[in-house]
């Protein structure tokens, strides 16, 4: 599903860090290694369609590296 973020994400959590993150190895070999967390988030997002929605946002993130892999887990609208 393709969106886009309108504006900022609020209420970030942090879901899992460093090796109890199940896909680390998929992460480390494109990206490199680094400090992985998964992090969980409510946004705006803009859809391909064109639609506004909030929704809950996950993603990976490592300093130095940034957001990966971000995807929509639920809408909340």
């Amino acid at each position: 599903m393709h969106f886009e973020i309108v504006g900022d994400i609020a209420d970030i959590e942090s879901i899992a860090i460093g090796t109890t993150i199940r896909i680390l190895p998929l992460l480390r070999k494109p990206y490199g290694r680094g400090r992985w967390r998964k992090l969980k988030g409510v946004a705006t997002v803009r859809l391909a369609d064109g639609t506004i929605r909030r929704a809950e946002v996950h993603w990976f993130e490592a300093h130095g590296i940034g957001k990966k892999k971000m995807r929509i887990k639920r809408f909340l609208d």
